[in-house]
Order: structure tokens, then C-alpha cells, then sequence
């Protein structure tokens, strides 16, 4: 792949990540109202500090991407952020999915641009 994307491509999520993962912490994003059973689930994630954590991989990830320093593994790391926010809009609140599918693909990109990182853990 052309060089130049990828970096555009690399720094846009790095960029992304770390907007919405400040959010965890100062919560300047106001987010639309949530089927009930989606607000009580995200409250109680809010209530353990859950989303905290998520916030800290966020920004982690959004500066490894930014300064190409352990993307690779920030790319596997945050993969359980990506799924998991898709399978909570899946089955609590499909209408809003379109941020967590457009993380999703941001983050197979980011998994397919480090893909030489990997072998090593592949190799049978």
C-alpha cells in the first residue's frame, strides 16, 4: 500500500483515538440518548471504572499509532476494545453502531498495515 495513506490513514486513527478517549476523562462528547437497557449496562461499566480503562488504551493506541511506536501491539490490544464496541451495539443499541464499525475497520486496517509484526507469533 502506498506509503503516504498509510501514514494518513495511521495518524487519522491515532488522532481519533485519543479525541475519544480523552472524552473517558473529561467528557466533552455529548452522546445521544441510549436504549434503557444499553443505559444501564454502559452505566454500570461507567460505575467499575470499565470505561476508564477503555479511555487509557484509547489514548495508549492513539499515541503509539501517531509516533509508529508499538503500533503492532497497540493494534492487537485495542482489537478487544473494537469488538466488544460492536457487539454492545449489536445486541443493545444497533441504531448507533456506525462509530464502533467505523473503529472496527480503522482497527483491521491498522492490524493489516503491522501484519509483518505478527509472524513470528504465527509460525507454527
Amino acid at each position: 500500500m502506498n506509503k503516504k495513506l498509510t501514514l494518513a490513514i495511521r495518524i487519522f486513527f491515532g488522532v481519533f483515538l485519543l479525541f475519544f478517549g480523552l472524552d473517558h476523562f473529561f467528557n466533552y462528547i455529548p452522546f445521544p440518548e441510549m436504549a434503557p437497557e444499553a443505559n444501564e449496562y454502559f452505566g454500570n461499566l461507567l460505575s467499575t471504572g470499565a470505561m476508564q480503562l477503555v479511555g487509557v488504551v484509547e489514548i495508549l493506541a492513539g499515541l503509539a499509532f501517531i509516533f509508529n511506536k508499538f503500533g503492532g501491539l497497540m493494534a492487537l490490544i485495542l482489537m478487544s476494545v473494537s469488538i466488544n464496541a460492536v457487539l454492545f451495539h449489536i445486541s443493545l443499541d444497533p441504531e448507533k453502531i456506525w462509530g464502533a464499525l467505523v473503529l472496527l475497520a480503522l482497527n483491521i486496517t491498522m492490524v493489516y498495515f503491522y501484519r509483518n509484526q505478527y509472524r513470528e507469533l504465527l509460525r507454527p
